[in-house]
């Protein structure tokens, strides 16, 4: 089942970065910007996580920003020290968060993002995610949706 605008944000839980679970469920009566990326230290996955980084200012008063690959902790924590990353970066060694949301391809994680609403209902889907512009266009869709 491929999942759609308007559909209930599928639950998950994992550790993230420092080891600290985090679940859908603490994102309840806020927007959440779930993103998944192939892997750490990868060009365009640094240019991502750079993209929302760098926006993060004005991005974190309109939704909490989570991102998800199937690396470790460890190499979760390593990237979110090198690049001084704001956000949550969980860690789905197992891939069943890709998976429940489609963005498991065979081999690694495809970059989608998910905009969910505060009543867990997916608001937006990007299956076709530039790295470089993807924050940007993020924060223009997120002002949008609130309005």
């Amino acid at each position: 089942m491929t999942l759609g605008e308007g559909d209930a944000a599928p639950p998950f839980s994992a550790a993230d970065q420092n080891g600290t679970i985090t679940s859908l469920s603490q994102f309840k009566g806020k927007w959440l910007v779930l993103y998944f990326y192939p892997k750490d230290f990868t060009s365009g996955c640094t240019k991502e996580a750079c993209g929302f980084r760098d926006k993060y200012e004005v991005l974190k008063r309109l939704a909490a920003v989570v991102g998800v690959s199937a690396d470790s902790q460890e190499s979760h924590a390593k990237f979110a020290a090198k690049l001084i990353l704001p956000f949550t970066l969980l860690a789905d060694e197992e891939k069943i968060i890709s998976r429940s949301y489609g963005a498991q391809a065979i081999i690694l994680t495809r970059r989608f993002t998910f905009l969910i609403d505060p009543h867990g209902k997916i608001a937006k889907i990007y299956r076709s995610v530039d790295p470089v512009s993807h924050a940007r266009i993020i924060l223009k869709d997120l002002k949008k949706l609130q309005e």
